[in-house]
């Protein structure tokens, strides 16, 4: 049995790859131990913090050919839907925390932001501004609720309103531009510089990096857990990219721990949202242009992160593409497994890196190039859950409460 439908794939072996280049002094400013340290301490004292599942899949992995799958189920973080949850919080806490600061000529700790009643009202004046394609927006809207400022996200012309509408549902103002996700990040861009707000972005761009350093050390939070879970490193990662801030922040995690015995890194981006492929392929940062017109509407970016990019030219093995339809073979097999693997609810944007696997490890080519086979153990991470509802019991056939209510019942 096939574990995957056959859907045409792209891959690229990254000539800029360096096996032995060392986790240098530049980039550990950019991801560190120490940071994550920081950000685990904040993040792990907020209400409702939880260690999020790690499912082995043993079943999908005899089919695949594979020693080992195990998937980062991040559909319950904190309540939203996402592992966003843990980058733009954590970026709106940092940013209250400087801005009072300077304002009161102390130190601020994003502890005594949330304890401290005086500190809260002196947020209200303060407004924080992202674009989103539904994700990093609630993350942002919500840390923003948590601590007391004022929120206004942009969204573009093709995200639902369904994940609108579950950013309204955290106090934000969203408003809707034209063109696609990169219009949106211009728009707010400029909006903020006019108004005086602050942008909390995952993607970083000339004059603007400590936001998006902060969003990425809070995603790190997430592989640290994976990694806690497991009695051995995994041999290969696929991780899905949009800026590539959250595939930047799982390599960095490896390179920095252990350069000569890192994973075999996999960055898998949407056929038609393919910037990091196309950058790798130029040996230069390259923007895709265009309505980027992807189910997977977090991936749905046509411009590279630079900070990202520090990490990922020379630090990724491998960048992949995917079509559409692939992604939701994907959704379909991980809501109906087969054997005794447990039932997980995916959304469209959470399983381009095991639908890549699974292609790969079909296709012998493919396979050999990246060196997939019986020794391999793959980590993956399912970044959302069903974050649009609606979709995604358009997409599956049920709904996730269906769905996990028929696993349990197998």
């Amino acid at each position: 049995m096939n574990p995957l439908p056959k859907t045409p794939f792209t891959f690229f072996i990254n000539p800029q790859y360096q096996a032995t280049q060392a986790y240098d002094p530049k980039r550990q400013a950019l991801l560190s131990a120490t940071a994550l340290a920081q950000a685990q301490a904040v993040i792990t004292s907020w209400a409702g913090y939880r260690v999020t599942p790690l499912h082995t899949l043993p079943e999908l992995a005899a089919a695949a050919g594979l020693a080992a799958i195990h998937y980062k189920d991040e559909g319950s973080r904190f309540g939203l839907g996402s592992f966003k949850a843990l980058g733009g919080a954590y970026a709106v806490a940092r940013l209250l925390c400087r801005v009072l600061g300077q304002r009161l000529g102390r130190s601020i700790s994003p502890a005594e932001l949330l304890d401290d009643a005086a500190l809260r009202n002196a947020c209200t004046d303060i407004t924080v501004t992202c674009a989103t394609d539904g994700n990093h927006g609630r993350s942002v809207a919500w840390g923003a609720q948590m601590m007391g400022c004022r929120c206004v996200i942009y969204i573009h012309a093709t995200v639902s309103d369904g994940r609108k509408q579950a950013i309204e549902r955290y106090g934000a103002q969203v408003l809707r531009t034209a063109g696609n996700y990169d219009d949106s990040v211009q728009q707010a861009d400029h909006e903020a510089r006019a108004k005086g707000w602050f942008v909390i972005s995952d993607t970083s761009y000339p004059g603007y990096m400590d936001i998006p350093r902060d969003v990425m050390q809070g995603y790190q939070l997430m592989v640290h857990e994976a990694v806690s879970a497991l009695a051995q490193w995994p041999t290969h990662v696929f991780v899905q990219a949009g800026v590539g801030g959250f595939a930047a922040a799982v390599c960095a995690y490896f390179w920095e721990r252990s350069a000569a015995q890192r994973p075999v890194i996999v960055v898998v981006e949407p056929e038609r949202a393919d910037c990091l492929l196309q950058s790798a392929r130029a040996g230069a940062v390259v923007a895709v242009k265009g309505e980027l017109d992807t189910l997977m509407a977090g991936l749905a970016c046509g411009e590279v992160s630079l900070l990202a990019w520090e990490v990922l030219a020379t630090g990724a093995n491998v960048f992949c593409t995917i079509t559409d339809q692939a992604a939701v073979d994907a959704m379909r097999r991980l809501a109906s497994p087969v054997g005794g693997d447990p039932a997980i609810v995916a959304g469209e944007s959470a399983v381009a890196g095991l639908a890549a696997a699974l292609l790969l490890a079909q296709d012998p080519g493919a396979s050999a190039a990246v060196g997939l086979g019986p020794g391999s153990r793959v980590l993956l991470f399912g970044s959302e859950g069903d974050t649009d509802p609606a979709l995604y019991q358009q997409l599956v056939g049920r709904s996730a409460a269906q769905v996990l209510h028929d696993g349990v019942a197998r």
